[in-house]
């Protein structure tokens, strides 16, 4: 029952980071785009929902990998699937052409990439989705607690790196799935994972040298 819970709460997710697409695209001003995109993440945090970019960063810190990657499997798939289910019920709408023709465009960019570059930019975007996340997680007051979001997920989407949820929001809606969309989509993942990873990689050992 708990990997059900956990795969729902992820699947929820998706929907949560598929609404931030959808106002991304609705929005012809990029920078507001980028704004109102956070709401995505403040819902997960706020809520308490599964989403792959932030628990991959937590992965250092668990003794047992195994039962945790299981986890972070559940929860890729569970975005996977909240972020289809919202494409499909957009596409149905007045909005739907629209925003599928806009997010084609964003869609063939990620194709047409290289693969190392998807990797980098990932790795990029997640850096900056751990400080966003840790700093709603530790900071005392609302102002940090919110500014840390914000900065976080406007500054990712404004340098154009990639973040793999987001991605398959974008692939979905432009009904732009194959084999190469696949292939990118787990690059960005593995960048998301490392750049997750990173500082807390990086802090653990710092803690580690300090204490001998």
């Amino acid at each position: 029952m708990k990997h059900l819970s956990d795969f729902l709460m992820a699947v929820l997710a998706g929907i949560a980071i598929s609404i931030g697409g959808t106002v991304f695209l609705s929005l012809d001003d990029k920078v507001l785009g980028a704004t109102f995109f956070a709401v995505g993440l403040f819902m997960v945090c706020t809520l308490g929902l599964n989403l792959f970019t932030g628990k991959v960063c937590y992965l250092p810190a668990q003794e047992k990998k195994g039962p945790y990657l299981v986890f972070l499997g559940i929860v890729w798939l569970g975005n996977l699937v909240g972020t289809e289910l919202t494409a499909l019920a957009v596409q149905a709408t007045r909005i739907g052409p629209a925003l599928q023709a806009k997010a084609q465009g964003l869609a063939d960019t990620k194709a047409g990439d290289s693969l190392l570059s998807l990797f980098l930019l990932g790795i990029f975007c997640n850096i900056l989705i751990f400080v966003a996340v840790e700093s709603y997680k530790s900071n005392q007051t609302p102002i940090g607690k919110y500014l840390g979001l914000f900065f976080g997920v406007t500054v990712f989407i404004l340098a154009g790196f990639e973040h793999c949820v987001a991605d398959m929001f974008y692939f979905a809606i432009a009904n732009a799935w194959s084999p190469r969309s696949l292939l990118c989509l787990v690059f960005i993942t593995l960048g998301n994972s490392v750049g997750g990873m990173l500082l807390p990689l990086c802090f653990r050992f710092r803690d580690k040298t300090q204490a001998s």
